[in-house]
């Protein structure tokens, strides 16, 4: 059985950050994007969190998936088309990654690549087409020949990934079935931004709001969060506010999701 074994390697030193410019460029692409209603979701999708990172061949299978449920599974294709090309890439880009990190990237290519085929296997016909991806969002990154900027935005797809599934779960208790196997790809995103943290000299968990790189802030936005279920965590429990924030991940709703991932987006 393969598994994702824990490799040490330099920290970078948080220097990249954005040019004012290309700054705002991306800032202008995430409204124009948002204001396009991406892959025709439309704006009463916005308010709904992401959520069916996976479906097993299931009751909906047999008799058709609702169109709420198929448009957000299209959302879920999407992201994870996204991932399965930006590692397929970066292991085929030669002199890219060291040696010893490409069967990591490599795996996780796997994964993505079979959370693809799954998804497309159960939407049949009424999946959608793979977009075209831009992965240097229009200038601003350059991925494929910067390890560290590879890496950069590996972790902030990863972790975009598993707020994105917690934002889907509450909505799925009335499915069992899905949300049981929502929840197995939740993990296994988890496994995946604690990994790609770790070879990054990162802390494996999110702690605060806090990101090393300006440029993925959104990414960690309301991650600062200490309250849970309208119980103020650090009054009960004597644990400091760090320690809180490292122990919950904080859910995304599809609209935010649109702010990361449709910069990465052509069509």
């Amino acid at each position: 059985m393969s598994k994702i074994e824990s490799h040490d390697a330099p920290a970078t030193d948080g220097a990249f950050e954005l040019d004012p410019e290309i700054a705002d460029h991306l800032t202008t692409r995430r409204q124009a994007l948002s204001r396009a209603g991406l892959w025709g979701i439309g704006a009463a999708m916005a308010s709904l969190p992401l959520g069916l990172g996976v479906l097993a061949k299931s009751a909906y299978a047999r008799q058709g998936i609702p169109q709420q449920v198929e448009d957000i599974l299209n959302f879920a294709l999407t992201l994870e088309y996204l991932e399965a090309e930006y590692y397929t890439l970066g292991v085929q880009a030669s002199g890219l990654i060291p040696s010893a990190h490409v069967p990591i990237f490599d795996l996780l290519r796997i994964h993505e690549v079979q959370h693809v085929e799954l998804l497309q296997s159960v939407l049949g016909d009424a999946a959608v087409a793979k977009p075209t991806f831009d992965f240097t969002a229009g200038g601003a990154f350059d991925p494929f020949n910067d390890y560290a900027q590879f890496q950069i935005l590996a972790q902030a797809f990863e972790d975009t990934g598993v707020r994105a599934y917690k934002g889907g779960a509450a909505g799925l208790n009335s499915a069992p079935d899905l949300l049981d196997a929502a929840l197995q790809v939740h993990s296994v995103e988890a496994r995946h931004a604690s990994e790609v943290r770790a070879l990054r000299g990162q802390s494996r968990w999110i702690q605060f709001d806090e990101t090393d790189v300006a440029a993925i802030a959104a990414v960690y936005a309301g991650e600062a969060n200490t309250t849970h279920a309208g119980v103020e965590v650090t009054g009960v429990t004597g644990v400091s506010e760090r320690g809180v924030t490292e122990a919950w991940d904080e859910p995304l709703s599809v609209a935010a999701v649109l702010e990361i991932a449709g910069l990465f987006i052509v069509d």
